[in-house]
């Protein structure tokens, strides 16, 4: 036979039992302590009343006459029955000095000796006393019946303590309908709001709650994605480790505004608005995220549950595979062409024109080589040479012109290792990119580019990019890296200037993925080295980007002595 081991009581009701017994223990002990209260007190009581009774009676000038008769039992024994019922009392017994009985409940026990204590009324004291006499057990006084100071005789006034025990016990009874009256609504009471502990804490017993917190501490700290709780009015409830890296925040920031936080306005905004958003793309200075909201309500609007993911690798990859994607296209579009190239050759073969053949296949050769020859000369670092030489292929199928300028030099090996090929081609492709949308279709249709470094602007500029390009002769300023793309489209309105960067502006329609990030993308970059990122008007129209990211290159090494820094772009169309 299965037994089946009993679930553990839930939270809830633990602390309704709990609650149930100590509410009947108080109740209990406070009945049984006002029981014992009342029942000592009916005994004063009683013991007060009979000792006024029998004061009463030996004050009695009827009964002092009657005692100096000589049948004193013929006029006392109506008396006392008449005393005793208009003073509800059980007995009344008036006896003569030596204790013998002149009157009693019990005519049968008249002339018998009083059963009970005489001797501090014989000498003249009145007392009360519990006493076991001929009707059971009673609370009784007795005091001296006085004439001229002599003793002439005694009276006894009592209750029989099962009366006052009754007396007690309907007070009692009384007193156990309040107490279950209030056991019943303490019971009530605590259900009531047991019920509502139960529904918050779902059920679950104090195990389960302690597991719960556990793993959920556990999970805050274990998860790498950032996880942010928000109240009600938008307040920080709960922030993970991951969190705090994604955001950038540091202390403790529990009960803080998001808008207290320092994040970006866009960011912040998210965070802020009252509907879901789902894998909505930011910016901070360092990171790029994917944030995901959902508010907490049940019945009323509790607060909200933020998720973030970095994307700031995975967008640099896709950058990276985008340009691949370039490159691909553009190994397409020049395969087709030396395809139509290799068909001309061949159909000039076979019309018996072979000199024309060789001097056509040779002026060929000698462009594509030219253009090689002319963008590696300027721009030597393998990597930017390589995504040159892609996108001059992608805007000349396109119908754009793109040249590198006269003033470029950037030498291999130039570059320090804190400025990762990455995030150049992050900066330079996207600008490009961007230059290219806003030349096509304009004539004439040109994006000039430009790279090479000189002093930075903090120190003493010499006259040619090459003294300043390793620091040396620069006055100490260090030197900084130029990137400055130049394009012939429509430019950028002065009172655009500070909206072009931020995540989600773009003058151009909404493609597939949105606009407006690709900027965003390149003033991060180059806000991560600590450059600048500026746009103005270039000379011939159009919008010129100029980024400029220091160099810390401890070799200080210079570009070669023949790239004049103020050479504006005269030439070098490839």
């Amino acid at each position: 036979m299965h037994l089946r081991v009993p679930r553990p009581r839930s939270l809830a009701g633990q602390l309704f039992a709990m609650q149930a017994v100590l509410i009947a223990v108080v109740v209990a002990g406070y009945a049984l302590f006002t029981y014992i209260s009342d029942r000592g007190q009916a005994q004063d009581a009683a013991g007060r009343h009979a000792r006024a009774v029998s004061l009463a009676i030996a004050d009695s000038p009827s009964v002092l006459e009657a005692i100096g008769s000589p049948d004193p039992t013929a006029r006392l024994q109506p008396y006392a029955v008449r005393v005793m019922r208009d003073t509800d009392v059980d007995f009344v017994t008036i006896m003569d000095p030596e204790g013998i009985r002149w009157t009693h409940p019990d005519p049968g026990q008249i002339g018998r000796p009083f059963r009970g204590h005489i001797e501090r009324a014989q000498r003249g004291q009145t007392f009360t006393e519990t006493y076991t006499g001929t009707l059971g057990p009673s609370v009784r006084a007795v005091t001296p019946v006085l004439d001229d100071g002599r003793v002439v005789g005694l009276v006894s006034a009592g209750i029989k303590v099962e009366e006052i025990s009754k007396r007690a016990q309907e007070q009692l009874t009384a007193l156990l309908g309040v107490a279950a009256g209030a056991l019943l609504l303490g019971a009530v009471g605590t259900y009531v709001i047991n019920a509502r502990l139960r529904r918050h804490t779902h059920g679950m017993n104090a195990d389960e709650l302690s597991r719960m917190h556990d793993y959920h501490q556990a999970a805050l700290h274990a998860v790498r994605e950032g996880l942010l709780m928000l109240d009600g009015q938008y307040r920080v409830a709960l922030i993970n480790d991951g969190g705090r890296e994604l955001l950038g925040v540091a202390g403790d920031v529990v009960g803080a505004s998001v808008a207290d936080l320092g994040l970006p306005a866009q960011l912040t905004g998210a965070l802020l608005a009252s509907e879901p958003r789902v894998d909505e793309v930011h910016l901070t200075d360092r990171r790029v995220l994917v944030v995901n909201t959902s508010p907490v309500s049940g019945g009323e609007r509790r607060g909200t549950v933020v998720t973030l993911r970095d994307v700031t690798e995975l967008q640099s990859l896709m950058g990276e595979l985008n340009s691949e994607r370039g490159f691909t296209q553009a190994l397409r579009s020049q395969a087709h062409e030396a395809a139509n190239r290799l068909h001309t050759v061949v159909s000039l073969i076979e019309l018996g024109r072979a000199e024309e053949a060789v001097d056509f296949a040779t002026a060929e050769l000698e462009l594509a080589q030219a253009l090689t020859d002319q963008v590696v000369a300027a721009v030597s670092e393998p990597v930017l040479a390589a995504l040159l030489l892609g996108k001059t292929a992608q805007a000349n199928e396109r119908g754009v012109e793109l040249v590198v300028s006269r003033e470029s030099r950037l030498d291999d090996g130039l570059l320090p290792p804190s400025l990762p090929a990455r995030d150049l081609v992050t900066i330079l492709g996207n600008l490009v990119d961007n230059a290219v949308d806003a030349a096509q279709g304009r004539v004439p249709s040109r994006v000039t580019v430009a790279a090479y470094t000189e002093a930075a602007r903090g120190g003493e500029v010499s006259g040619t990019a090459a003294a300043a390009g390793g620091g040396g002769g620069g006055g100490g300023g260090g030197s900084e890296l130029v990137l400055r793309v130049s394009d012939t489209g429509a430019g950028v309105d002065p009172a655009h200037a500070d909206l072009v960067f931020q995540r989600g502006f773009s003058t151009k329609p909404a493609g597939e993925g949105g606009r407006g990030l690709g900027l965003a993308l390149v003033s991060q970059a180059v806000q991560r080295h600590g450059g600048t990122l500026t746009v103005t008007e270039a000379p011939g129209g159009g919008a010129r980007f100029e980024a400029r990211l220091p160099l810390d290159d401890p070799q200080g090494r210079a570009p070669a002595p023949d790239a004049p820094a103020g050479r504006r772009a005269a030439g070098g169309a490839v």
